[in-house]
């Protein structure tokens, strides 16, 4: 079965979550007149699969995500990666963007799902 509306949700979710969570991150070292360290598309993904293992442990069986999507979701971003990764250096080049933390995770995360999208079925397979 394809990742279900309510898996694709939760993940839209996390990420959403990730961004803002960024953003907050960048605010408070730009009060303190501190610069943001280096940021890129590899460490975003690893930040998602972490709140991912993070809410299954927490909350996994509540929201329906079971250890099985943790390991699928590694699989798909390991294998997504390298696309992401391009995908964002593109963006961010093309449209002059900061590579602030935020900036990053937004992109990349908008980059992994258009990858799950374009994958055909038999490889967008999940168990829930």
């Amino acid at each position: 079965m394809r990742l279900s509306g309510r898996q694709i949700g939760l993940l839209k979710e996390y990420m959403y979550d990730l961004v803002e969570q960024a953003k907050q991150e960048e605010a408070t070292t730009e009060a303190f007149g501190y610069s943001s360290k280096p940021y890129r598309a590899d460490q975003a993904i690893s930040d998602l699969l972490a709140i991912l293992d993070d809410r299954i442990e927490s909350e996994g069986v509540q929201v329906g995500l079971s250890v099985e999507f943790l390991h699928h979701m590694w699989t798909l971003c390991n294998a997504a990666n390298a696309q992401v990764q391009d995908t964002v250096w593109l963006r961010r080049s093309l449209d002059d963007a900061p590579a602030t933390k935020a900036m990053v995770r937004e992109l990349t995360y908008r980059a992994l799902l258009e990858y799950l999208e374009s994958l055909p079925d038999n490889l967008r397979l999940s168990s829930e």
